[in-house]
């Protein structure tokens, strides 16, 4: 089995098909890691949603903002926006199923034998690899469970802008949700700056890339959401896989093993 990680797909289909050709890629052997963002923005995300889930157990997938807005409009009353490119899913006849699966999928994951974690966002420096598991799987409970609905009602909102254990609630949940899905630049202390989406450069005063940070560990991080980064992060332990193809970029791919980047035009 070989394991492939690819970045923000954002239902550009044809692209996804044609980066898993150029490696042979097939379920019955191989399985794909998904860094969030399947859907949304791009011309195919129903198509890109139904070939994802229909990998079974041969797709790892964690969740990032773009899917996360798709179970706000299912499933807590949010309207689309004006680039969404929801509305095939939306009026899908398989659209509750595909929402339900959606709702099963992963925050951050970890794998120990690859000393790797994957996450839309990123790990901030503020959350060993255990805390940040522990935190995952406390939220992913309640996507996937009775209190799904009221989480997607009140899940958008950039405040609490900082961890603190003491938090309760969905103040918990927001900051949690907002550190594995929207992080891109943050203070020592922890605090998200979540308006700025320019290169690792730009960051505000007081901020920096998260992945700037020195850790306690010495933990690979797979990561999307950031495409102005172009896959750069000047350390290789941080492996950026977004890389725009949505805005006409590439998409990228790479061997968890061996380390090759595979491209493909958008």
């Amino acid at each position: 089995m070989t394991d492939y990680a690819i970045g923000d797909i954002q239902g550009c289909y044809d692209r996804l098909r044609d980066v898993l050709a150029k490696v042979d890629f097939s379920p019955s052997r191989d399985r794909l890691w998904v860094a969030g963002d399947l859907i949304n923005r791009g011309p195919s995300s129903l198509e890109t949603l139904r070939y994802i889930e229909s990998l079974g157990s041969s797709a790892v997938v964690v969740l990032g903002n773009h899917d996360l807005h798709l179970l706000a409009v299912a499933l807590g009353g949010h309207e689309t926006r004006r680039k969404d490119t929801l509305a095939d899913i939306l009026e899908a006849p398989d659209h509750d199923r595909l929402v339900d699966w959606l709702r099963q999928q992963y925050l951050c994951i970890h794998d120990p034998a690859r000393n790797l974690v994957m996450a839309h966002a990123g790990l901030p420096h503020i959350w060993s690899v255990e805390q940040a598991m522990r935190f995952a799987r406390e939220v992913e409970e309640v996507i996937r469970g009775n209190a799904a609905e009221d989480y997607f009602t009140h899940m958008y909102g950039n405040r609490p802008e900082c961890w603190d254990e003491g938090l309760a609630g969905m103040d918990r949940w927001r900051v949690i949700t907002n550190y594995f899905t929207r992080m891109r630049f943050i203070a020592g202390d922890g605090t998200l700056e979540l308006t700025t989406k320019d290169s690792a450069d730009s960051a505000p005063e007081g901020f920096a890339p998260w992945f700037r940070y020195a850790r306690g560990d010495d933990t690979r991080v797979v990561f999307g959401h950031w495409a102005a980064l172009e896959g750069n992060t000047g350390d290789d332990r941080f492996i950026g896989l977004d890389t725009g193809c949505v805005w006409g970029g590439v998409l990228t791919m790479m061997n968890l093993d061996s380390g090759e980047k595979i491209h493909c035009d958008c």
